[in-house]
């Protein structure tokens, strides 16, 4: 019996589903996707010439959206000479039947002894039909059904999902002349085999003449075409042939070598078949789903009469045992035996972890304790022992049935540990806390020491001294373990609220220049908010602040005082004498003219009004830059420009301003009132003047008295003539209607109305 922890099996379903519109003479559809697991084709004889043909078909239904049975089977039903039609007469096509779904069933699940199987969802067909063969001395008739697609899931062949199959029985001559009735196979192979498991199925078949009946592992055959590539159902090619198609059949490619027609499982032993008897036999080994074809053959006096295909899959997966004792313990050596370890305590409470317990009819705990045996028949049973030693027991669980599990006991008690610890510090002045391990054990030897000393800080010696570099209410825990390895825990309280032993505050010292931003850092330890902190900066300003930020707006020196009260009325002060110095700084400033220059006007003069400043820097914006007092500078380009002037006192303090600085590109157009069309060569053309760089969107419009556009244009340098679009007649003297409208370089929209006399 496994005693190891259970297995919960998760079935492999279809991961896929592919459809397609199948229509039938009957106009119902049906959908297609990968789910055939399985089908056999047999029939029995009425009367000469008289069939009854039973096809059984088997697909996966445990999975979401997967294709049904076909409502309707297309049969075809060749005729011809041995087993291949391959370029016979195209009468071999002897008749087709579409045969409707009689039955459907879900296969039960196989139960074993001891193991509990996975889900596995298995349902059957049942197509039944009738037909009159006339009985014939050469010919034999192969009644045929095929399908895509297989289960995408099984492991042993090539691309399942994408090939179908063929199930097909022949009806020889000499089965013919005699009324032979096929075998039939007893039984539906299991839905579900337990992995690592011995296998033994009976695969027979039963005979009504009882015929002599071979059995073997042979290929399941193709057919149904590829479902992928081909959506016609209505040729060989198609994934449904309507009807299907003609011996000869191809067989489905094995995964070789692991895999093979007459080895489909692998196993060891290898998974075969008794060819006498049709006992398949082995230990499976490797999980998953795999096809599995099953001939038998019939023979009447040495003449073979028919041969019956089978294929079916079979899904070898991980099963659970009914049973399995367990036990809460310390550790567990080769899933039987568990040792539980206890110091001090002789009153030991037994966890039950064993599963299933809804299997589990009858258990008992059995110990030897000094030569007695000790029984109890509670789940979770308490069992007082006489002192420290070693112990043995166990867990029967359905003891004397083929569905048991025990589990070995192995149980140590050892003498008892007792942790404890003294400490001792100065309460008002920062110090090391000296600790001293008081720890006990009955073994006679600690072992081990862990120190948490609540600070997030750690130590492993006998006897620590700890620096702590925050206050507070500390828990102390202090771990002892002795050379059993049983172990003790004390906590206690450290209550700590020194002053530190020395106050010590960043920066250590400052010069610098007017304002001085300084922030002061508090480095004594231990402090915290319970503290009260008082800081005295020297310039009339103080702060309570832990560490605080001050800005020194005056020059001069100054000193700096800190004093520390903790929260038990402790208390330390520190002076630290001349810490800053602040220098002058100069003031930044400046004005530039003009105010509002423009693309017309780039030259700038620069103003400096600067105070207390003998050195000057100028950076205009646009890579260039001067160290004159007032300099003046032409901008070479329109846009806006960050000015900036740094002004440097005698000591070497300086002062920034910035301002940003806009030349703007400036647009001027003139419209002309009047011009002389004449030809003179004098004002001949109307056209507009000014400063246009950068315009955009250019428009110029020119209207008659009865508002009709006699000119237009997007140049601005373009001119009128005097004609109709400067092609056609000259127009009559008089007064014209101008618009202009643009955007300048900024975007900004210009319009304008004007008016033109036409003078001849």
């Amino acid at each position: 019996m496994n005693t190891s922890n259970a297995y919960r099996y998760t079935n492999r379903t279809l991961h896929q589903l592919l459809t397609l519109a199948l229509f039938v003479l009957a106009g119902t559809s049906a959908l297609q996707a990968r789910h055939i697991i399985g089908g056999v084709m047999t029939y029995r004889c009425l009367n000469p010439g008289s069939y009854e043909f039973t096809l059984k078909v088997y697909r996966d239904c445990n999975c979401t959206n997967c294709a049904d049975f076909d409502p309707v089977a297309f049969i075809g039903v060749y005729r011809c000479v041995g087993t291949n039609c391959a370029g016979q007469s195209q009468t071999n096509l002897f008749r087709r039947e579409n045969v409707s779904l009689q039955s459907r069933r879900s296969i039960p699940a196989p139960t074993y002894p001891c193991l509990i199987p996975p889900n596995v969802c298995v349902q059957e067909a049942i197509y039944q039909f009738t037909m009159d063969l006339p009985v014939s001395t050469t010919h034999s008739y192969h009644v045929t059904y095929q399908r895509c697609c297989r289960n995408e899931t099984i492991n042993n062949i090539f691309t399942p999902d994408q090939v179908g199959a063929t199930y097909t029985i022949e009806i020889t001559p000499a089965a013919q002349q005699v009324c032979n009735n096929s075998p039939t196979f007893d039984t539906f192979p299991p839905t579900v085999i337990c992995g690592n498991q011995p296998l033994s199925y009976d695969h027979s078949a039963t005979d009504a003449e009882g015929d002599q009946l071979v059995y073997e592992f042979c290929s399941p055959l193709l057919g149904g075409g590829n479902l992928l590539d081909n959506f016609n159902y209505s040729t060989c090619a198609g994934a449904y042939p309507n009807p299907a198609c003609p011996p000869p059949y191809n067989q489905v490619s094995f995964v070789a070598p692991n895999y093979t027609p007459l080895t489909p499982m692998g196993g060891n032993p290898v998974v075969r078949i008794d060819p006498n008897t049709g006992l398949i036999t082995g230990t499976p080994v490797n999980l998953g789903q795999f096809v599995v074809g099953v001939c038998v053959s019939e023979y009447r006096n040495g003449v073979l009469l028919s041969r019956v295909f089978r294929d079916f899959q079979f899904n070898v997966a991980r099963c659970d045992p009914t049973v399995v004792a367990q036990i809460q313990a310390d550790s567990v050596v080769d899933g039987r035996s568990y040792f539980i370890n206890a110091c001090g305590d002789t009153s030991i409470t037994l966890i039950n972890t064993s599963f299933q317990r809804s299997f589990v009819s009858n258990f008992q705990w059995r110990f030897n304790i000094n030569g007695n045996i000790v029984t109890s028949n509670e789940w979770n049973p308490t069992i007082n022992f006489p002192g420290p030693g070693r112990y043995t027991g166990m867990l029967m669980l359905n003891p004397g049935t083929n569905c048991g599990d025990t589990a070995r006991v192995f149980l140590n008690i050892y003498p008892s540990i007792n942790a404890d610890f003294t400490f001792a510090y100065d309460t008002c002045l920062a110090g090391p806390v000296q600790f001293t391990d008081r720890s006990v054990s009955g073994s006679g030897i600690i072992a081990r020491w862990r120190w948490d000393f609540g600070d997030g800080q750690t130590d492993g010696a006998q006897n620590p001294a700890h620096v702590y570099r925050i206050p507070g209410d500390l828990p102390v825990t202090l771990i002892a373990t002795d050379i059993n390895g049983c172990r003790d825990t004390a906590t206690k309280n450290v209550a700590y609220f020194p002053v530190p032993a020395l106050i010590v505050i960043a920066p250590s010292a400052f010069n610098g220049c007017r304002p001085a931003d300084i922030f002061f850092n508090n480095l004594s330890f231990p402090i915290d908010s319970t503290y009260q902190i008082s800081w005295d900066f020297g310039d009339g300003s103080s702060s309570r602040r832990i560490s605080p930020t001050h800005t020194y707006q005056d020059p001069g020196v100054y000193n700096v005082s800190v004093r520390i009260i903790s929260p038990i009325g402790c208390q330390t002060d520190t002076t630290f004498n001349n810490l800053i110095r602040v220098l002058p700084s100069p003031r930044a400033g400046f004005r530039y003219t003009p105010e509002e220059p423009t693309s017309i006007d780039r030259t700038i003069s620069f103003l400096d009004l600067s105070q207390e400043a003998n050195r000057w820097f100028w950076s205009f914006g646009d890579g260039r830059s001067s160290i004159l007092v007032n300099p003046v500078h032409v901008y070479q380009d329109t846009g806006k420009f960050t000015v900036m002037q740094v002004v440097t006192h005698p000591n070497g303090c300086r002062d920034t301003a910035i301002q940003i600085l806009d030349v703007r590109p400036e647009v001027r157009f003139f419209l002309p009132n009047a011009f002389t069309p004449n030809g003179d060569g004098q004002n001949d053309v109307y056209r507009g003047k000014g400063i246009m760089e950068g315009v955009r969107n250019f428009s110029m419009t020119i209207w008659n008295r009865w508002g009709e556009m006699v000119f237009e244009s997007n140049d601005p340098d373009e001119g009128w003539n005097g004609r109709k679009f400067n092609v056609g007649q000259d127009v009559p003297m008089g007064v014209y209607v101008v618009y202009v409208r643009f955007n300048g370089p900024r975007g900004e929209p210009f319009e304008m109305k004007s008016f033109a006399t036409v003078v001849r």
